[in-house]
């Protein structure tokens, strides 16, 4: 396992996380037990960072990692939570002071510690970014010693970049993969002359950069696979990175001819996004402890050729990039 500095906290995590998504919710039927197995194998793996939101599973999955947590005792993992999104509406305007307060306190109790690694804004609509007083928010509330850092996760470039403005944001959550590949062109450069920490997430495109999903793939009605693919819940780029499923099925197909022989589809998709230096952690999820394992491995699998790099972003530009390229 290979770890950097989480940009200008100069914390070290691994560059592989654990994306814990998918032990909270909207991921089909995933007990506890398989959850609870999952983070253990990642934690047994080098990982050290995990990232969760209190929206997944209304807090599920933030109790499973306290619950992990003190049980395995010793030092303790980098563990960032999200806010925002249990606002019901969902605007800029509930990105206030006593709302954000009030969400934190929920994940200091779910999370049973005092403070928090690093609370990120949960996709907060574009508004939020240009209003300062959303920031200042967040430098109130970690004055209070109840935040040690705060990011933003992010669903444009554009938000991004007006984010990392701000002195006080610390990282920045954005969907990167070998299907969404814009935030190379711009973003990523500055986040890295700022020390910015980036998190990856949607790695595997909602798992059809693993390989394994094709057209007969059935899923359970409450998989967001299945109940948001035209954005029907939530913003479409979380689903499938927002490619229509079978123009990238066809895709997927490119990608495998360039796997090396021995290799998982998915290490190697992950192996690609650690390819660019600004990039300080990629947070694959993992519905049993194969599949972390298996996430975990990405970390050690050598260097990607430059034809195989220019391949990758032959398919992309050919095939998904007028899908996606301006939308995010």
């Amino acid at each position: 396992m290979h770890y950097h500095n989480f940009g200008r906290t100069g914390r070290p995590v691994s560059n592989i996380g654990f994306g814990a998504w998918q032990i909270g919710g909207s991921w089909g039927s995933v007990s506890e037990e398989d959850g609870r197995a999952a983070l253990n194998a990642a934690l047994d793996a080098g990982i050290n960072f995990i990232d969760t939101a209190d929206v997944y599973g209304d807090g599920r999955s933030e109790k499973i990692i306290a619950d992990v947590l003190a049980n395995r005792g010793g030092e303790k993992p980098f563990v960032a939570t999200k806010a925002g999104r249990r606002l019901n509406p969902h605007t800029a305007d509930g990105y206030n002071r006593e709302n954000l307060e009030g969400f934190i306190d929920r994940s200091l109790k779910n999370l049973k510690t005092e403070r928090l690694d690093l609370v990120q804004l949960h996709c907060p609509p574009t508004e939020a970014f240009y209003r300062p007083e959303v920031f200042e928010a967040l430098d109130a509330i970690k004055a209070k010693g109840k935040i040690a850092n705060y990011g933003v996760s992010v669903e444009k470039v554009e938000e991004a970049l007006k984010a990392i403005e701000f002195p006080g944001v610390a990282s920045v959550q954005i969907i990167y993969n070998i299907f969404r590949q814009r935030p190379a062109s711009l973003f990523l450069p500055e986040a890295k002359r700022k020390n910015i920490a980036v998190i990856v997430r949607v790695p595997l495109a909602s798992g059809l950069l693993s390989g394994k999903i094709t057209r007969d793939t059935e899923f359970d009605k409450e998989d967001h696979r299945n109940f948001n693919r035209s954005g029907e819940a939530f913003d479409v780029g979380e689903t499938f990175a927002g490619v229509p499923f079978e123009i990238a099925l066809d895709a997927v197909e490119e990608v495998r001819k360039h796997v090396p022989g021995g290799e998982s589809m998915a290490a190697f998709a992950l192996r690609w996004i650690l390819m660019n230096e600004a990039v300080t952690v990629a947070i694959p999820g993992a519905r049993n402890a194969e599949q972390a394992r298996g996430n975990a491995r990405a970390s050690d699998l050598p260097v990607i050729g430059a034809d195989v790099m220019a391949a990758m972003e032959e398919i992309y530009r050919s095939r998904i990039a007028p899908h996606v390229h301006q939308r995010w």
